[in-house]
């Protein structure tokens, strides 16, 4: 496998890396899985894939006021957030994608850990717009997190909700 991309690649190169990684994930996600297998394989491949993701994991929708931490690589996250509040919530709340560039400026970012300096969350909906879980990316650099990320997992998410829709996952 390939070093992982730097925060520093440009554009061409970071796309490049996602089609990579998707690759990947396409291929062991083919076939039978359930969704929490699904989510800590996505997890970990994008986790090591790139440098600049210093916390990756899911945060599942277990009703429509809460969210759980799902599997994820890094330190420890949050074990629970209300939708209502941080940049996960605002993607759950208003089912779009929340970039960062600085978290310090987000009105009410929940410090999970003290490190993290830029953030993405994109949410994982089904394709009725119910909402499975967000994808949540955190880095410990400023302005981590660009065009190119945001529109590769965008497409990750949307993928995976529409290959997981019919999950029973609120239990």
């Amino acid at each position: 496998m390939p070093s992982p991309a730097s925060s520093t690649a440009t554009a061409s190169d970071k796309a490049e890396r996602y089609a990579d990684t998707r690759r990947r994930i396409d291929a062991l996600l083919d076939g039978p899985t359930d969704w929490v297998s699904a989510m800590a394989t996505v997890a970990c491949e994008l986790h090591h894939s790139f440098d600049h993701y210093d916390w990756t994991g899911f945060y599942r929708a277990v009703s429509d006021d809460e969210l759980l931490v799902g599997p994820y690589q890094g330190p420890h996250g949050c074990l629970h957030i209300d939708v209502d509040q941080g940049v996960c919530g605002a993607a759950a709340r208003t089912r779009e994608t929340q970039l960062w560039p600085d978290v310090s400026k987000a009105p009410d970012h929940i410090a999970c850990q003290s490190s993290t300096q830029s953030e993405i969350v994109v949410p994982v909906l089904t394709p009725d717009d119910a909402l499975l879980a967000v994808l949540d990316v955190d880095s410990d650099t400023l302005g981590a997190f660009d065009p190119t990320d945001r529109e590769h997992l965008e497409a990750l998410c949307r993928d995976l909700g529409e290959q997981f829709g019919d999950t029973e996952l609120r239990r």
